[in-house]
């Protein structure tokens, strides 16, 4: 590996951490008014399109599931979701939102949208949607990477995400 390249992953790696940083923040203040946190938000917005377990969620996520399971808890406690049987396994539940927290996402809907709209006057349509591509694309070199050990890739191999 170069300096260049290393770098590169430094600024990439940094870049990205104040990214997240600075989401959380918007999300906390977007979701506050619905009585939300951007942790509740998270997991309740990967359970809208349909009930998943949490490990699942983590998945989706990508982060702990100890941590969606805590969350998922709380939620369950203040009626935003429930538990229901999964169909698939006996033992692990599947989370799903419940009436009450489909109704405290709505709520979140217009800031969501009036942020989109100034994200993408600030980018431009184009720039908004190439923004979005390459951290994709980086999500899915980094899974790539990780399923495959460094062991198995050839010195000096190029691999495709």
């Amino acid at each position: 590996m170069s300096r260049e390249q290393q770098d590169l992953l430094s600024r990439a790696a940094l870049g990205v951490f104040r990214l997240n940083g600075q989401f959380l923040s918007v999300a906390d203040e977007l979701a506050r008014p619905a009585g939300l946190t951007a942790a509740w938000w998270q997991v309740l917005g990967a359970v809208l399109p349909e009930p998943l377990s949490v490990a699942g969620v983590a998945r989706v996520m990508g982060i702990t599931r100890q941590s969606v399971q805590r969350v998922a808890d709380l939620l369950v406690g203040k009626g935003l979701a429930e538990y229901v049987p999964n169909p698939a396994h006996r033992r692990a539940k599947l989370l799903a939102a419940t009436p009450a927290g489909r109704a405290a996402i709505a709520e979140i809907e217009p800031g969501h949208a009036s942020l989109a709209a100034r994200l993408a006057e600030a980018l431009g349509e184009e720039g908004f949607a190439e923004a979005v591509r390459v951290l994709e694309q980086l999500s899915g070199a980094l899974d790539h990477l990780a399923a495959a050990p460094e062991a198995d890739a050839a010195p000096g191999a190029v691999t495709e995400p």
